[in-house]
């Protein structure tokens, strides 16, 4: 049985910033690997 496309994203596991391992809070055009504190143009 195929599951459709929405339960398959929602099922995805939360993106960890590869910089201090923290959840990425997403955002429509979130493709970064870095969360917003590790992004941040002032560090």
């Amino acid at each position: 049985m195929m599951i459709s496309v929405l339960e398959f994203f929602r099922n995805l596991p939360k993106k960890k910033c590869h910089r201090c391992g923290g959840e990425i809070h997403e955002k429509a055009d979130c493709y970064g690997n870095v969360c917003d504190e590790c992004d941040h143009p002032a560090r």
